[in-house]
């Protein structure tokens, strides 16, 4: 018998991971709290409950879903031990300025995208819609989990100052909706003026919209004015929810990717002064948000799409459809070569997108 030790495989891999999951906290920074939790005690010589302000990139509508039910929640856990005050998009500080704020102290805690923040990562491209990056909401802890993200997203923190990523979970579908201007070709794109996320827009400027970034509250009302033309911000369930699918008549059934990729920030000496016990709780009530955010996406798309009878559905012709597929490759390998990091992200996507093409249904 060899006595050279077998590497382990990819399902070794995975089946540590399972044996591990119950020692470790999501898909965030409870990996490493784990451990300390048990170490040592801690003394806590704060008079009165913590006070920490976070700040979500959603106006309140949205926020209903997406963040206040869980605050809610651990407020309510925490026993009077800590106290969240939650603020909507805009109200504190300009989205655009979120990281800026957190690294400052201003606010303690943030829920957003990086792209959409400015966060001064190599990686806040991926924050967001990532065209094709993903198909399913699954698709995001997926590659959280098990092809490497998780670690990229935590070395790429710890390069930053004074603040600490979180976690980071699935959103809805990108789609496009617009006013009175019907999407049925490329050539209908051009000159679109429509609000949307950094990343996508980029990409879709390649056919012509024109990405527009104005405050979350003013977007309905520039749509009524004809500011904007539409919005590729969100997928269906949100459209409906905060009352843009009130004023849009289109909505492009052409997803340009699967889910977004949204995350948890705190300021990191802010996070240092919170007990491990309350740690635990924020990131266990992430968790449930991501999974409260999954079923709430996944079953109102497909209802919406069938049942909603405020937009018209358009689509584009197959080959035009299948020419931007093809065009997001090269998208792909250009922001690849921005950075190591970043190519490392990609080859993540890749490897991931082969697995799942090989896998075969219900995967692909």
């Amino acid at each position: 018998m060899s006595d050279t030790t077998k590497k382990p495989g990819a399902a070794e891999k995975i089946l540590s991971t399972r044996r591990n999951f119950l020692g470790k906290a999501g898909l965030g920074a409870g990996a490493a709290l784990a451990g300390s939790t048990i170490a040592a005690p801690y003394v806590n010589a704060q008079v009165g409950p913590i006070k920490w302000r976070l700040q979500t990139y959603s106006g309140a509508p949205l926020g209903a879903h997406v963040i206040k039910p869980q605050i809610d929640a651990f407020n309510a856990a925490a026993n009077g031990e800590m106290e969240i005050e939650l603020f909507y998009a805009d109200q504190l500080v300009p989205t655009s300025d979120l990281f800026r704020a957190l690294q400052s102290g201003t606010i303690d805690a943030v829920q957003s995208d990086e792209a959409s923040m400015s966060a001064p990562v190599d990686i806040a491209v991926f924050g967001g819609y990532f065209p094709f990056a993903t198909r399913y909401s699954l698709d995001v802890p997926a590659l959280f989990r098990y092809y490497g993200l998780k670690e990229i997203w935590e070395e790429a923190y710890s390069e930053v100052d004074n603040v600490t990523w979180l976690s980071t979970g699935a959103w809805d579908p990108l789609h496009v909706f617009t006013v009175d201007k019907p999407i049925r070709s490329l050539a209908d794109m051009k000159g679109l003026r429509v609000f949307g996320v950094p990343t996508a827009g980029k990409f879709l400027s390649k056919y012509g919209l024109v990405p527009v970034t104005i405050p979350w509250d003013n977007v309905e009302v520039a749509l009524q004015t004809g500011e904007l033309d539409g919005v590729a911000w969100c997928g269906f369930t949100e459209a409906y929810e905060v009352g843009w699918a009130d004023v849009c008549n289109y909505a492009l059934s052409n997803s340009v990717t699967g889910a977004w990729f949204g995350s948890y920030f705190a300021n990191s000496g802010s996070w240092e002064k919170v007990p491990p016990h309350l740690k635990e709780l924020f990131l266990m009530s992430i968790d449930q948000s991501h999974y409260y955010r999954d079923v709430w996406y996944w079953g109102g798309e497909a209802k919406l799409r069938v049942e909603g009878e405020k937009m018209e559905l358009t689509s584009l012709p197959p080959a035009e459809w299948a020419q931007v597929v093809e065009d997001s490759k090269g998208f792909w390998d250009e922001v690849a070569g921005s950075s190591p990091r970043a190519g490392r992200v990609v080859a993540a996507f890749k490897k991931y997108a082969e697995t799942m093409q090989k896998a075969g249904y219900p995967y692909r």
